[in-house]
């Protein structure tokens, strides 16, 4: 049964991120620092080693579209002051990327409206089996109780979202998973990735910037190392390439300097100009 939806709300507090990029978190699954790890990262307290779990928001000329819903939503949104979500979409169906899910419930009363999710059948299938009471039709003791939400069936192919062209970009994570990077004009966005394949190399020529999954410096089955990353970077040769889904093994006071022109430790909150 659908939801009627409250008028929208006026005077949201939100601040402007009109052409921009926001790494919202830049960590690992479990995030830095890890519950329990007693390395100087986790135990150092520097700003920039600080990461919540992958996620970004773009600016785009007719709203907000968060990139995946981590579990610390809530933090990240507030922490950038980010009132408004106006679209969603999803790279994977994994915990750390879906887990803050039930935080869109606010943007119904902001939006007048439910808000558009886009993902593809793998993600669909997860969230409606993780958050059945959103999809179920059971009844609600007050508005606003679950998140009023669109779903939006996307593949591989370009797709116009708030005004700007999305591009899918479809990569692998590990033997067993599928994810979506994405690009937006001159910006790319590629966490969880551990090989790209060869019908996707394409899509990532001549970009500005690149956001590239970078885990740690020891090779991974499902992530590229660090040094793996370098090597797709120099290969796609962006102008500027950030790493972002980094563990406590990467110290960005110390790994920064020793990486290649024009590629660097990303961290939450780095802002990238969308071109």
């Amino acid at each position: 049964m659908p939801q009627t939806i409250l008028p929208v709300k006026k005077n949201v507090k939100t601040t402007d991120i009109t052409g921009k990029m926001i790494l919202l978190g830049t960590g690992t699954s479990v995030g830095v620092p890890a519950i329990g790890c007693d390395c100087d990262v986790c135990q150092g307290g520097y700003p920039r080693n600080q990461r919540t779990r992958a996620s970004a928001i773009l600016g785009l000329p007719e709203g907000n579209l968060l990139i995946d819903t981590s579990p610390d939503l809530r933090f990240q949104l507030l922490r950038e002051k980010i009132g408004i979500v106006h679209s969603v979409i999803y790279t994977h169906e994994h915990t750390d990327h879906m887990m803050g899910f039930d935080d869109l419930r606010l943007f119904q009363f902001y939006l007048g409206h439910p808000v558009p999710v886009y993902c593809n059948r793998q993600v669909e299938a997860r969230l409606r089996k993780a958050f059945d009471y959103v999809f179920n039709g059971g009844p609600q003791t007050h508005q606003g109780a679950v998140p009023a939400i669109e779903i939006i069936s996307i593949d591989t192919q370009p797709i116009e979202i708030l005004g700007a062209t999305v591009i899918p970009i479809p990569m692998k994570h590990g033997p067993l998973f599928d994810v979506l990077g994405f690009r937006v004009g001159n910006v790319a966005y590629c966490t969880d990735v551990s090989e790209i394949p060869d019908t996707s190399w394409p899509l990532l020529q001549g970009l500005d910037t690149l956001v590239l999954d970078a885990l740690r410096p020891e090779r991974h089955i499902t992530h590229l190392s660090v040094g793996q990353a370098i090597d797709v970077a120099q290969r796609l040769a962006a102008k500027q390439t950030y790493f972002t889904h980094c563990a406590c093994k990467l110290d960005y006071e110390k790994v920064n300097p020793t990486l290649p022109a024009g590629i660097e430790v990303g961290y939450d909150g780095l802002q990238i100009d969308l071109t």
